[in-house]
């Protein structure tokens, strides 16, 4: 009989076995099947710990070959612009890093929702993934109720970069500093008008900080979008807009709008001789449009770790950063963890000054 319970170790056991008075005497068939019995439960033992171990180890296994299949990316979006833009370029870069297909799938609808809920129920295996943007992360959290909560239903993977908005005006408006601006929407307090995307997107939330900071009395003309709203501008129905910078820079190199003044910490570097708010004396208009990838709630570590050590290598090229400046996009390079506090900073953010001014989007 060969006793299999020590792993690696053989014993011969002897059929007779020696008694304490000296003549050998054959054991007893309640021992032989007490022996088998405990041998036998060290070998079910042995096979449920092996069995355990398998089963922790088949999820890192399955991360070490990922992706093993082609991933998605949502776009919560229609295409083009700088959320499909930003979907597109890390698709394309990433699929030949990793060898494998990703694909964008537009899911536009809802200023984001459908997109979104659509990230938030999906498998958290990684083959599901959406660009997070400061419409579905920062501002709509802020001014609506959603169906998605847009922390505890996401992981945060990497940030990749956001243009500031820039302050314009018409080139006919008498007005060409920040300073000069605020001069002439006090003398005529009432009767000039300002354009959004739409209630509670950006360009509306940052005109009603600026107007809660400079205590201007503007009206607000809110529009199907950031067209139709440059549209007006261009034609002198409205007299003010704050648009991203992407969306602006055309009309500003056009000499069609002035720019006045841009959000963030720095001046940017396609418009050096346009001031922050706080170089011309408004301070925390640090905002900015920013993209970055989500997934959903419980994505592996990981999977995560992966995405953002990619993505943050990609923001290091030359050439990615160069397509990014076609949307005037900075690479904002960050941590998942640091990319989930900043997620959460701007909701905060976004969620006071709607409070504070009212803004509610009951749609």
């Amino acid at each position: 009989m060969i006793d299999r319970g020590i792993p690696g170790r053989c014993v011969s056991r002897p059929f007779f076995e020696q008694s304490t008075d000296g003549p050998l005497r054959k054991r007893s068939p309640e021992t032989e099947q007490l022996q088998m019995t405990s041998t036998r439960k060290r070998s079910f033992l042995k096979m449920l710990s092996g069995l355990a171990a398998a089963t922790l180890a088949a999820p890192l296994l399955a991360q070490s070959a990922y992706p093993n299949k082609p991933v998605k990316i949502i776009a919560p979006v229609q295409p083009g612009g700088g959320v499909d833009l930003v979907a597109r370029t890390i698709a394309d870069r990433l699929g030949r890093v990793l060898g494998q297909s990703i694909v964008v799938d537009n899911q536009s609808g809802g200023g984001g929702v459908v997109g979104s809920m659509a990230a938030a129920r999906a498998a958290p295996d990684g083959y599901t993934l959406m660009v997070g943007y400061v419409g579905t992360h920062g501002t709509n959290p802020a001014v609506r109720k959603l169906p998605y909560d847009a922390i505890r239903d996401f992981t945060p993977v990497a940030m990749v970069g956001g243009t500031p908005n820039v302050l314009v005006v018409p080139t006919s408006m008498p007005v060409n500093t920040l300073q000069e601006f605020v001069q002439f929407v006090k003398k005529n307090s009432g009767k000039l008008s300002y354009g959004s995307a739409g209630v509670g997107t950006l360009t509306h939330l940052a005109m009603e900080q600026f107007k809660g900071a400079a205590e201007l009395d503007l009206v607000h003309v809110s529009y199907r979008g950031i067209g139709p709203a440059i549209t007006d501008i261009l034609g002198g129905q409205t007299q003010a807009l704050f648009p991203g910078l992407a969306a602006a820079l055309p009309h500003i190199k056009g000499g069609k709008v002035k720019p006045l003044a841009v959000t963030g910490l720095a001046r940017h570097r396609l418009l050096p001789d346009v001031p922050t708010f706080e170089q011309a004396g408004y301070k925390e208009f640090d905002g900015v449009q920013w993209y970055g990838i989500v997934g959903p709630a419980q994505l592996p570590a990981g999977i995560v770790r992966r995405w953002n050590e990619e993505i943050n290598k990609l923001l290091e090229n030359p050439e990615l950063r160069e397509r990014l400046s076609g949307e005037a996009l900075e690479p904002m390079p960050m941590s998942p963890e640091q990319f989930g506090q900043y997620m959460r900073n701007d909701i905060t953010k976004w969620t006071r000054l709607a409070k504070e001014r009212n803004i509610e989007l009951t749609e």
